[in-house]
């Protein structure tokens, strides 16, 4: 593989720590680390361990639920309907989303590379704005640029995700928890699961943490949440 000259930020610690040139590889292992787990909750294992989360490092400090922050209450759900954009307004995101499946070891199949700024969603599972868990995966980096998750580990709870489907109606999602669970402590459950049951839910999910030169892929991943708090059209 070409050593390409990436993107750089010194405040993002895979630029810290992270060697030029295999960006394709390393985030390609973390989702398979990342997303077995989601393999194990659609089986309903249940040896999985509960309330487990990993320490923020780097631009993910300071995640979570700030006490001091009042959240709206849930919309009731809406009908299914397929996904076309995410937007996110205080991250200035704009995205297509494309429906994906699971890969051959039983991971979700990110978008490719080449369409570093485009969301993928689970298609097997919920809708946004449907009841149940919709999950969205995008990446973070490429060799040379950050990708459309890059800045998503900086959300915090009362920021709005809309995601506008094919009915014509816009989901409106507050974020209402940000972790970083890492690999080696994953708790499937606490990722993908519902927060509330009978609430429309969101998760958003990429690479996170720090790069491991011995594994030669991040640590950890980034799980934003979110529930449906209002439609908009």
């Amino acid at each position: 593989m070409p050593d390409h000259e990436r993107f750089s930020d010194p405040s993002h610690p895979a630029d810290r720590e992270r060697p030029r040139g295999t960006g394709r590889m390393l985030t390609g292992l973390a989702w398979a680390v990342l997303l077995l787990g989601l393999w194990l909750w659609g089986r309903e294992v249940t040896d999985v361990r509960h309330g487990i989360s990993g320490p923020a490092t780097g631009d993910m400090a300071a995640v979570g639920r700030p006490p001091q922050v009042e959240l709206p209450p849930a919309h009731r759900p809406l009908g299914a309907a397929l996904p076309q954009r995410l937007d996110i307004p205080d991250l200035g995101v704009q995205a297509p989303v494309v429906a994906r499946g699971l890969d051959g070891q039983g991971a979700i199949d990110p978008p490719p590379y080449d369409q570093a700024g485009v969301v993928g969603w689970y298609a097997a599972g919920a809708t946004p704005g449907a009841a149940g868990t919709a999950l969205m995966v995008g990446h973070v980096d490429t060799e040379t640029r950050p990708a459309v998750f890059y800045k998503i580990s900086a959300m915090k709870p009362g920021e709005t995700v809309r995601v506008i489907r094919d009915d014509g109606r816009v989901a409106e999602f507050t974020v209402d928890d940000v972790q970083v669970l890492t690999r080696d402590r994953f708790d499937a459950r606490q990722a993908y699961g519902p927060r509330e049951t009978g609430r429309a839910e969101l998760r958003l999910i990429t690479c996170g943490g720090t790069f491991d030169r011995a594994s030669r892929s991040y640590t950890a991943n980034v799980i934003v949440s979110a529930y449906l708090t209002g439609t908009g059209l």
